[in-house]
């Protein structure tokens, strides 16, 4: 539907395999968020029926994500460490709009870029682990958030005009490119 105007080179997929403890951590946190972040938007928006059909799907798919990877990490010996911001997450919030609708729109819009990030990155992790358990898991997350990031965008155009969410969504894409280029890469999934 979109791409996005950075491509991550595989050079990340190194670093963040080079210390797959905390990537898996970090991974198992972006999971939980992101069914936080769905639980919100139903709170947030309970009249638009299409989000909060599709949201609490997501927000249940996104747990089934971080259960399969805190399968992982307790398999490694690791442990699930405490939440940390999220540099990209926070600077990409930075281009929400104030006003009710625009900010709406923003907000889907923001959620299909993230996703279509995940869905960019995890498939560079799937691609870099030998074949077995965790890269099938990482070649099934990547699909999933595909279509997650095809979701966000097609809810934007059922309540905001196409032309007015392509706009907004090639700016956006402008913004994300920017941040991803400032960010060195880690062992994390931004």
């Amino acid at each position: 539907m979109f791409e996005l105007k950075y491509q991550t080179p595989k050079e990340w997929a190194d670093v963040a395999l080079s210390d797959f403890n905390a990537f898996l951590v970090d991974h198992a946190a972006a999971e939980k968020k992101a069914s936080g972040m769905a639980m919100s938007m139903i709170s947030h928006y309970p009249d638009r029926k299409s989000v909060v059909k599709a949201m609490a799907d997501l927000a249940i798919e996104e747990l089934i994500h971080f259960k399969q990877v805190l399968k992982l990490i307790n398999a490694r010996g690791a442990q699930l460490g405490a939440d940390e911001k999220d540099p990209y997450i926070n600077q990409l919030r930075k281009v929400f709009r104030s006003g009710s609708d625009v900010f709406f729109m923003d907000r889907l819009i923001v959620a299909g870029v993230i996703e279509a990030r995940g869905y960019e990155r995890f498939s560079l992790i799937a691609q870099a682990l030998p074949a077995g358990k965790d890269k099938d898991l990482y070649q099934s997350i990547a699909k999933s958030e595909e279509k997650h990031k095809n979701l966000f965008i097609e809810l934007a155009y059922e309540y905001f005009p196409k032309e007015d969410v392509n706009q907004r969504l090639d700016e956006i894409l402008d913004v994300e490119a920017d941040i991803c280029l400032a960010l060195p890469f880690r062992a994390a999934l931004h």
